[in-house]
């Protein structure tokens, strides 16, 4: 639905899009990260039109952007960081005005608009002021507008800036309600948002493609140790020694902010937990709980995007 290859913009020297490639398929939901000035937002820009690449191609629905960028844009639906909208116009009306600039067909219109105002969940603001909505409200506005003219590829851009906590979780229902139907590009510089709503992350940084990968493959990314934690009820003075000498176990160490757990530390493809918890039975030590630690996505995310070693 969507391929991006070799693509680079600069402006001057400065490459703020720096030769990259990368697909996306029908129906998907892509979690387009990275940090501020990373370059999501040229991208965002060349898949729309918006600003020519200085080299490479961009494809949506099989239309090259700027070879055949009217019928490209024909499919694409798109929500800035700022949503375009008359804060001077009813909803209604402004939903009916952009469909007739979206060359709905006028019999359409109605029931398109209807349609958008339902899955979005405008119903008791649609003849409301939209300057007098609150920011949430104006957001789903903003993906109603993006929405009337059914199109293949939705490309959000920071949507849940300015949200309060409600608001957040609303949007980010309804932009997993898109799934299937559209495929749509969620770009932003929060990573929950990704975690929360889309099954593939992009990390781009400094112009460059730093990761295309599941969310599980990312999670997984540079694992090669694994740690478990151990709560002991009757640990003693000799826990260490025995749990070193399991094949596989790489350190032991006391945890010291709580009393009788240790951090055990084993090669990362060995999954060594029967092991474990059968020399603590046998020791009689007593085994309250036994729980792997897990890097978060935050870490990853991190050690990404400064180039350092996810190990």
């Amino acid at each position: 639905m969507i391929e991006v290859s070799g693509v680079t913009k600069k402006y001057g020297e400065r490459a703020a899009v720096d030769g990259i490639d990368f697909t996306v398929s029908r129906g998907e939901i892509l979690g387009f990260l990275g940090p501020n000035g990373a370059g999501k937002t040229t991208t965002m820009r060349i898949l729309t039109g918006y600003v020519p690449p200085t080299s490479g191609t961009a494809r949506v629905a099989g239309f090259d952007v700027q070879q055949n960028p009217i019928e490209a844009k024909r499919r694409i639906g798109y929500l800035p960081e700022h949503p375009p909208l008359y804060t001077d116009m009813l909803v209604r009306p402004f939903l009916r005005f952009v469909a007739t600039i979206r060359d709905v067909p006028r019999k359409e219109i109605n029931t398109r608009v209807d349609r958008a105002i339902d899955r979005c969940g405008l119903t008791p603001v649609a003849d409301r002021l939209i300057g007098h909505l609150s920011k949430g409200y104006q957001q789903r506005v903003g993906l109603a507008q993006a929405i009337l003219h059914d199109p293949d590829v939705l490309i959000l851009d920071e949507p849940m800036v300015g949200l309060d906590p409600a608001q957040i979780i609303d949007i980010r229902q309804l932009i997993k309600s898109f799934a299937g139907a559209h495929t749509v590009i969620l770009s932003t510089h929060i990573l929950a948002e990704v975690t929360m709503t889309c099954n593939r992350v992009l990390i781009i940084n400094e112009g460059k493609i730093a990761a295309d990968e599941t969310l599980e493959q990312l999670a997984a990314r540079g694992e090669r140790t694994r740690r478990v934690t151990l709560r002991l009820a009757r640990p003693g003075d000799g826990v260490e020694g025995p749990l070193r000498a399991i094949p596989g176990v790489l350190s032991v160490s006391r945890d010291d902010g709580q009393d009788g757990a240790f951090v055990v530390e084993t090669e990362g493809s060995r999954d060594l937990s029967e092991q474990i918890a059968h020399a603590v039975v046998t020791h009689g030590w007593g085994l309250l709980e036994m729980r792997p630690i897990t890097r978060s996505l935050e870490d990853i995310y991190i050690r990404i995007t400064q180039r350092v070693d996810a190990a």
